[in-house]
């Protein structure tokens, strides 16, 4: 399993989304300047969380795209499932998973994979948006950073 640029980008476009200005519609432009990722690929990323109800965007000339609820609310597995689709090791264990391999029920190293996926699942589900922020500010102290638009 690998997180690709977009997912990489994603989280830290709602990073930057999330510190300059929580509860305001942002627009792209800004947030591409604070990330120094191109503004066509976050509005990319961008259309796809906001299908899955991670953001909100506005029209207008006051407008832009907004976190649909509090950073604390939105989970690193929930903006990479968007994503990325599944985050597994391998697909066998996927649940819904339309074609399993043929060995799948004497697989010696299912159990393996499957303590993997909890392991991933559990530690992405932990981890909240609200979470990264604080972190970005904690390594960032001292920086005298503007996130004003």
């Amino acid at each position: 399993m690998k997180i690709s640029t977009k997912g990489q980008y994603g989280l830290e476009a709602l990073v930057a989304l999330a510190l300059i200005s929580p509860d305001e519609p942002v627009s792209l432009k800004s947030i591409a300047g604070l990330c120094n990722i191109s503004e066509s690929y976050i509005l990319q990323i961008f259309l796809v969380l906001r299908k899955a109800g991670i953001v909100s965007s506005v029209r207008g000339t006051k407008g832009g795209y907004a976190l649909s609820r509090e950073p604390s609310g939105i989970t690193v597995k929930q903006v990479l499932e968007a994503l990325e689709g599944p985050l597994t090791p391998v697909y066998c264990i996927v649940d819904g998973c339309e074609e399993p391999c043929s060995r799948y029920e004497i697989c010696a190293a299912r159990l393996m994979w499957e303590k993997v996926k909890k392991s991933i699942d559990d530690l992405t589900d932990s981890i909240t948006l609200a979470d990264l922020v604080k972190h970005f500010d904690a390594v960032n102290t001292g920086l005298n950073l503007d996130y004003s638009i």
